[in-house]
């Protein structure tokens, strides 16, 4: 069979649901491999290639699958680029493929040369360009390998018109389906990590766990609401590990941080003795440029399925480099083991309740008729008539720190995306189309600023054409205006 026809038949043979993408004269045969060979694969035509990228982090988020685009030469690997950053810093499985000029054509001025490795190299985990069929099938193997491994990330596959058309043998075509979901693979911890933590856990006397996205990509939400009520644990989330643990639930804070982080719920933070780091890489915005916690007395535990990232931000009094699904199960049996059955009972959730409530009250915009509608009377109005399957996907300006702060989800899981790492406007209009695809049961929003929304406008068409039941909310504030009021606040104009 041809390349192309080779890589098809691959991405069916995965498991693979939808690819979203753009077409182009390079990847033509890639088209006609999809024409000829009719997979189970459902081919999503997109309007641009950034937002084919968008569309792909989105889905791999909401699946629990690899997300899987595609692009052009020339033009479109530059557009595809902003959604594989995001997903590669948000540590989203995403497999990226542009196609390329003919090898023999570079270094000769050809029409939409670029040396693509290179550019791709800082934003993705793996990037490989074949230079001639046999190679093809182990390119792809290794991209899911690679994007499904360890902290997973983002791949990159170069796919040169001339590999395309070049015969590859039909037994070589093969990939092993565990890659298609995610984690492939999980990491145990070792024993003496986790029982040092437990010993620390059961010493503290106001301990404060943070779950980040590692909590969520790792199902790992039964057992952190395990350890929190065995322990009686005040739970914070970063903006991404919003799901972690239900927010309605007694122990639940909500969301910390500088977008999103409301101060009775960093006042726990800043009077915990011990603050324990669950699949949260511990950056800039979950911990207020690291000022929280701000005493470095305060003892800090991390558990992370990376060992890079353990302790890079903050010195530790113990560190587990596990999947968080098994290394917080790990720590609920070691935990309950030594309680005998009983309880740690460390906080008092009434509190978390009483100061939750005096916050929401002492807030008169929740009720507030001025107009324009302030953003936290719109959350008020949104939250009343949301089903509770639904997803939400927050564009990175106004909607962000809002819904983050006062949507309180109802649902442990996979609920709602904001992307943050490289916070991208432009990014939920077509993002719903992958979310869309990942749970056509669930209920879609998208909300977005109108600055937002300019940007990516033209997918508006996607969804007409392929009559996707979202709904779509645009906050007009004249452009721009969480730049606006950052310059106001900073004391400009």
């Amino acid at each position: 069979m041809k390349g192309s026809q080779a890589l098809v038949r691959m991405l069916e043979q995965i498991g693979v649901e939808v690819v979203f993408g753009l077409c182009g004269d390079t990847s033509l045969p890639l088209y006609e491999a999809f024409w000829e060979i009719k997979p189970g694969v459902k081919h999503i035509l997109t309007r641009d290639e950034r937002s084919a990228s968008f569309m792909a982090d989105a889905y791999a988020r909401f699946s629990g699958r690899v997300g899987v685009c595609e692009g052009p030469s020339g033009g479109g690997v530059i557009y595809i680029m902003p959604g594989v950053a995001e997903a590669n810093q948000s540590s989203v499985p995403l497999v990226s493929i542009t196609s390329d000029i003919d090898l023999c054509d570079r270094g000769r001025g050809t029409l939409t040369e670029l040396d693509q490795d290179a550019l791709f190299r800082p934003i993705t985990v793996w990037t490989r360009t074949p230079v001639e069929g046999r190679q093809l099938p182990g390119v792809i193997r290794e991209a899911f390998r690679q994007a499904n491994s360890g902290r997973l990330g983002a791949t990159h596959i170069c796919l040169p018109i001339n590999v395309q058309e070049a015969d590859v043998a039909d037994g070589d075509a093969y990939i092993d389906p565990r890659y298609a979901a995610y984690p492939a693979a999980r990491t145990a911890p070792e024993p003496g990590p986790v029982g040092r933590t437990a010993d620390l856990l059961l010493e503290s006397k106001s301990p404060v766990m943070v779950a980040g996205a590692g909590v969520i990509r790792s199902e790992a939400w039964p057992e952190l609401k395990q350890l929190a009520e065995l322990l009686g644990c005040p739970v914070a989330t970063s903006i991404s590990g919003k799901g972690a643990m239900a927010e309605t639930h007694p122990y639940s804070l909500g969301v910390i941080g500088s977008n999103g982080g409301l101060a009775y719920r960093h006042e726990f933070i800043k009077s915990a003795d011990l603050v324990f780091y669950i699949g949260c890489h511990t950056g800039s915005v979950t911990t207020n440029k690291w000022t929280m916690p701000a005493d470095r007395s305060v003892k800090v535990i991390q558990l992370d399925v990376d060992p890079n990232h353990i302790g890079i931000n903050f010195q530790l009094v113990e560190g587990i480099v596990a999947d968080a699904k098994l290394g917080l199960a790990a720590l609920v049996e070691e935990i309950s083991d030594r309680l005998g059955g009983g309880k740690a009972d460390k906080t008092d959730s009434s509190l978390i309740s009483r100061k939750r409530q005096a916050h929401m009250l002492a807030v008169e915009d929740f009720t507030s008729n001025v107009i324009p509608i302030r953003p936290e009377r719109f959350v008020t109005e949104l939250v009343k008539v949301l089903p509770v399957n639904t997803l939400v996907i927050t564009d990175p300006g106004t909607p962000t720190p809002y819904m983050a702060a006062y949507y309180r989800l109802p649902k442990a899981g996979r609920w709602f995306v904001a992307p943050r790492a490289h916070g991208a406007l432009g990014y939920s209009l077509p993002a719903v189309v992958g979310a869309h695809f990942a749970r056509a049961g669930d209920r879609v929003v998208g909300i977005m600023g109108d600055g937002s929304f300019a940007i990516s406008a033209g997918e508006l068409e996607t969804i007409a054409r392929l009559n996707i039941p979202v709904v779509l909310i645009v906050l007009t504030n004249s452009g721009f205006g969480w730049v606006k009021a950052g310059q106001k606040a900073t004391g400009g104009h």
